[in-house]
């Protein structure tokens, strides 16, 4: 007997034993730990804010509109308190059924109880959101479109995240009478910085909204730097598959898409004219048509401007002028001009956002006498989008350089301070004294034409419309045309350039004009 209960005691104390060293490596193992204490808490991701998309002067272009989030440990004083602020209550009464914490949307911040914390979370894309197409959109945590696709890595890289972490007990019920511990990381202030000015922006997107479909941009003169750049329709974010249907596809940028181009090519044949040495006394009789090869060009006034020298017919937009110009231009000559002003190059602005090189005629299409008429006033297979042709435009009133378009100025870390970005680059395409000549036609078809719907009251500007030709055409047999204008202002001392796209919207005159005045106007009115 004595035996047996010697061998129960020291069988008692090697388990003891055993139990003791168990218990001690589970103590000092970080893993265990961390277990453990992760099932005696629960926590809440309250919003997770990602790197910034600014304008020039580091105004938010995102994240710059909040709501207010509520998290909530579901008791019953709580649930009585929330209930008046709750945003969607179908929400919230779908998360009330597991009883435990959870996050809900609220209507303000004035919610008093200790089992209520509120956040104010800055939403990624807001209400009146700005430049849509030119920040782009997420999807499932992911850059799809515009600089968001760009930046994804960097983008998502910065994140600011607010989190609520509850003491809970086995059952998962909050321990009660134990502060809950909320974190909240520093102010997101990473992000890339564009050149976008988010006021000018703001004014293209009114202007333009008169719109179907189209586009505008604006450029600084002196950088190439875009100012604005916007693209209609625009779509809303949280209804992208609507946007996806919709038949006047909203989701696409028109400023780097390519179309039919029309008379403000003939700056370019002006231009060619120059340097080929013929200058602006050079005259035509027009009679409101001409044959070329067998084929019949018309002007748009068909009784005809009768004589016209170069700034007469500029200002008139006279078609049969300008072809035969062409016929005393050098065909290569004539080439090597528009591809030295940008035409038939695509423009890369970031990665996944190229303005398209549109098309060029060939040396075998301008030995055809027909296509060389065609390509004297920008029409046949010339194509070209919106930036390239504010591009050359900034070129004619910046005295000849030709800048390389620009949309991102760097990246910020501090939201005060851009690395990372590129130097304004450009290419002297022309002599001082043919920008000025171009200037005094830009400025006769606009700045001192009576009949331009593009004169803005408050600033002196230059400019030329454009009626394009699709080789479509309407039920009512009638053929639909794209309205263009391309100008500058002030006259006196360039500043903005400025290019409206009206697809399918018709005369430049009626329907890109009035866009323009009001861009023009808005602009001087701010920054006079």
């Amino acid at each position: 007997m004595y035996r047996r209960l010697i061998a129960v005691a020291v069988s008692f104390a090697f388990l003891f034993s055993f139990m003791y060293m168990r218990i001690y490596v589970i103590m000092c193992n970080d893993d265990y730990k961390e277990s453990g204490i992760a099932q005696g808490t629960y926590k809440l991701t309250v919003g997770n804010i990602n790197g910034n998309i600014y304008d020039r002067n580091f105004q938010l272009l995102v994240n710059s509109d909040t709501k207010y989030y509520a998290a909530v440990n579901p008791t019953a004083d709580a649930v009585k308190d929330i209930l008046p602020y709750v945003s969607d209550k179908e929400d919230f009464y779908s998360k009330l059924v597991y009883e435990t914490p959870f996050v809900c949307e609220v209507k303000n911040g004035k919610i008093s109880s200790r089992d209520i914390s509120v956040f104010e979370i800055p939403q990624r894309y807001g209400k009146n959101q700005l430049a849509r197409h030119v920040i782009g959109y997420v999807q499932d945590g992911q850059g799809v479109s515009g600089i968001e696709a760009a930046y994804d890595e960097f983008l998502r890289s910065n994140v600011q995240k607010n989190t609520i972490t509850y003491s809970i007990d086995g059952w998962g019920t909050v321990l009660e009478g134990i502060d809950r511990k909320v974190t909240s990381d520093e102010k997101m202030r990473a992000g890339v910085v564009l050149t976008i000015d988010k006021y000018i922006q703001a004014i293209c997107e009114l202007a333009g909204s008169s719109m179907e479909k189209g586009a505008v941009v604006v450029m600084d003169v002196h950088s190439g730097d875009i100012l604005g750049m916007a693209s209609f329709p625009s779509y809303d974010s949280d209804e992208l598959e609507k946007a996806m249907n919709d038949e006047n596809s909203p989701l696409i940028n028109r400023c780097l898409y390519s179309y039919n181009v029309g008379s403000i090519f003939k700056l370019i044949t002006a231009q060619a004219a120059f340097e080929q040495g013929i200058n602006e006394d050079f005259v035509y009789d027009c009679t409101g048509y001409t044959e070329v090869d067998g084929q019949i060009f018309k002007c748009h006034d068909l009784s005809g401007h009768g004589v016209q020298n170069m700034t007469d017919a500029m200002k008139n937009s006279c078609n049969t002028y300008f072809i035969e110009l062409a016929k005393h231009i050098d065909n290569e000559l004539f080439l090597e001009t528009a591809e030295k002003m940008g035409f038939g190059r695509s423009i890369p602005l970031a990665s996944g956002m190229t303005a398209s090189g549109g098309n060029l005629q060939s040396p075998d299409d301008l030995s055809l006498p027909a296509e060389k008429a065609n390509f004297s006033f920008g029409q046949g297979k010339l194509l070209a989008s919106p930036v390239q042709i504010c591009a050359f435009t900034a070129a004619i009133a910046n005295e000849g350089k030709l800048f390389v378009p620009r949309l991102v100025a760097g990246i910020t870390e501090d939201g005060k301070n851009i690395t990372g970005g590129e130097e304004s680059r450009y290419s002297q395409v022309i002599d001082r004294d043919t920008a000025f000549r171009l200037q005094d036609l830009m400025i006769a078809a606009v700045g001192r034409n009576t009949e331009s719907n593009a004169r803005p009251c408050n600033v002196y500007a230059a400019g030329k419309t454009s009626t394009a030709q699709t080789g479509r055409f309407g039920d009512d047999g009638i053929e639909i045309c794209h309205g263009w204008i391309t100008g500058y202002f002030p006259v006196s001392e360039p500043e903005y350039a400025v290019t409206v796209l009206c697809e399918d919207g018709g005369y430049g005159n009626e329907c890109a004009a009035p866009v323009f005045k009001e861009i023009a106007e808005r602009i001087t009115d701010i920054y006079k």
